[in-house]
């Protein structure tokens, strides 16, 4: 994409009503425009990084098996009242009425939707284990919306739902889902560490919540300093295998990991003093067994082995997509701006010419330009008529991890600059292999960056100076 053409409106100054940082960054990086309270329009940079966080969750999800789909915002309050939980929800439901006076409300989230949808389709145990999942936008009318995307009304989510004939099974599947949000978050550059954590309205006694360590996270957090040294790394798991589930779980759960509603302080002197650590944490996604809380009310049964009615046992899953842009920017920034991870940045590599209008200069962006997106990677190319300081302000606030620039002194020594966002080191070299170590930090993102690395650089379109 060339700057010159894109819509991104980057602000100067900070906005005085915005606290945290990820607030006033992404307000200023042109991200998001407020539209009412808690509720904001995506631009195109935001939407980007929406939409990369959005693939990355779709991919984890299935590879763990699980079904994507789709389901209403707007939901009947009678599927509520099946469960019980209508009225007793609370004020942050969105309650409605349609022309025909029905009750509807604006889903906060969906375990009565999909409970109906299996009950409707699904009648034997031989159609089980199931999970089905989707990413859908949410509403939850907050007393104080505030700090941005974190804790808005309107917010982007991916909610699952496991239906399982036993309580094994469907704790294998709560297993299961922990592992895959550990591969997705790592993914994303982040650590978010599993804690025991209270269900809230959604029911159950086993949860974990997902928390990112920061210092303008919501929740106060106990734990072990031990298990930050933990990497899901690249290690393949066998999603079917219980075992395996169940020992990756283990790993992760086994030293003290807790929110300040399930703090024990018997349990935490326990742990070695050394190894406390408490702070503040940003929730990111959570897992829970719930039962047959709303397979039982709402008539959820399948026929099982012996032919009679057996309730399913149930569990949901959500990754808050639209809080994780926040909580990633909290995490990765400093005080010029944003620091994208590899795996989410809106664009692969900034591209700033020093002098446009040079004629050599010009060529060596174009080709550049071109060599990278050939490798199916997306430049941000700063082609604007703007001085040098304002095109790396722009590109620091941004954040994109990699920016090459390209000026005439550089290019009479054949060479050009590449500099890392998050380390600010630079290093001079030929315009062909700047290319290819950009396509070899993406590689293990991109599978078609690696397929595109096996073929000869010589053969790429250069200008003859390369």
């Amino acid at each position: 994409m060339r700057l010159s053409r894109y819509f991104l409106p980057v602000l100067k100054e900070t906005p005085a009503d915005a606290q945290i940082a990820s607030h006033r960054l992404m307000l200023r990086a042109g991200m998001i425009k407020q539209a009412s309270a808690g509720i904001y329009s995506w631009l195109p940079l935001g939407f980007k990084v929406l939409r990369r966080i959005e693939q990355i969750v779709h991919e984890e999800q299935q590879r763990a098996g699980h079904i994507p789909m789709l389901m209403p915002t707007l939901q009947s309050a009678d599927l509520w009242r099946e469960s019980g939980r209508y009225d007793a929800y609370g004020p942050e439901m969105l309650r409605i009425r349609d022309r025909q006076d029905r009750d509807m409300l604006y889903g906060p989230t969906n375990e009565e939707m999909i409970t109906d949808i299996f009950r409707s389709h699904v009648s034997s145990y031989k159609d089980l284990p199931m999970t089905l999942y989707h990413i859908q936008w949410k509403f939850r009318d907050e007393v104080r919306p505030r700090f941005g995307v974190m804790r808005g009304r309107e917010f982007l989510m991916k909610d699952g739902y496991n239906f399982d004939l036993t309580k094994e099974d469907a704790l294998h599947a709560y297993n299961r889902h922990l592992v895959s949000y550990l591969r997705t978050y790592e993914r994303m550059g982040l650590q978010a560490i599993p804690m025991r954590a209270d269900s809230g309205p959604i029911g159950g006694d086993d949860t974990h919540e997902f928390l990112v360590l920061a210092e303008t996270g919501e929740s106060e957090v106990f734990y072990d300093s031990e298990i930050t040294e933990l990497k899901f790394g690249d290690r393949q798991i066998d999603y079917d295998s219980h075992e395996a589930c169940a020992a990756v779980l283990a790993e992760f759960t086994s030293r003290y990991a807790r929110t300040d509603e399930t703090h024990d302080e018997t349990v935490w002197a326990e742990v070695p003093a050394d190894r406390q650590r408490v702070a503040r944490g940003i929730e990111v996604g959570q897992i829970f067994y719930f039962g047959t809380k709303y397979s039982e009310p709402m008539g959820a049964t399948v026929q099982g082995p012996d032919g009679k009615p057996v309730p399913v046992h149930m569990g949901s899953h959500g990754i808050g997509v639209s809080r994780l842009v926040g909580a990633i920017i909290e995490a990765n920034h400093d005080d010029k701006g944003i620091i994208w991870p590899e795996g989410v940045t809106p664009f692969h590599c900034g591209i700033v010419n020093l002098k446009q209008g040079d004629a050599e200069a010009d060529a060596a962006c174009e080709d550049l330009y071109s060599a990278i997106k050939g490798l199916g990677l997306e430049p941000l190319y700063d082609d604007r008529d703007e001085r040098a300081g304002g095109k790396f302000a722009t590109m620091d606030l941004v954040g994109l991890p990699w920016r090459i620039t390209v000026g005439p002194r550089g290019l009479k020594n054949g060479v050009v600059e590449l500099t890392s966002r998050r380390t600010g080191e630079s290093e001079e070299l030929a315009p062909r292999d700047a290319v290819a170590k950009v396509a070899e930090i993406y590689a293990p993102h991109h599978p078609h960056v690696e397929a595109a690395l096996r073929e000869p650089m010589e053969g790429r379109s250069f200008h003859t100076w390369m």
